[in-house]
């Protein structure tokens, strides 16, 4: 059984980060850079103010809103967070991530954003958990 703890450590690498104060081309710039598809924006504690998602730029071309330079990224950032736990089940994630149809989850720690986790992330660990059931089950029913 595979933990979110798993998924980071074979990840590695912090969260990508942009401040409060940063504008959507901040966050935008981020992401492209860094290569990730989401960006955290943490409260000066630590703990998650807020998320942003490619999925948040389309909504904001949708909208006909492409000023990103001058627009803050507050408004913008979706707050109402759903965070993972290091101890909490790939299995269980993947559920609640389907159900509830977001791709990135932050994952925290005493308050704090200790990483991130996609749906691809997820996916993949759980394809490689179903790989090695599947060759013990061989190994063991040749044997």
């Amino acid at each position: 059984m595979m933990l979110l703890k798993d998924i980071l450590k074979n990840k590695g690498g912090q969260p990508v980060t942009v401040p409060p104060t940063a504008t959507v081309a901040d966050a935008i710039r981020a992401m492209n850079d860094c290569k990730v598809g989401s960006v955290m924006i943490p409260n000066a504690d630590g703990s998650p103010a807020g998320i942003f998602t490619e999925r948040d730029v389309l909504n904001l071309c949708a909208e006909g809103r492409t000023d990103f330079g001058k627009m803050s990224i507050r408004p913008c950032m979706t707050c109402d967070i759903i965070a993972g736990k290091l101890e909490d089940k790939v299995s269980d994630v993947l559920a609640i991530m389907t159900a509830k149809r977001f791709r990135h989850m932050p994952v925290v720690e005493n308050g704090k954003v200790v990483g991130v986790v996609s749906i691809g992330d997820l996916v993949k660990a759980k394809l490689e958990e179903t790989a090695v059931e599947a060759q013990n089950l061989r190994e063991y029913i040749t044997s």
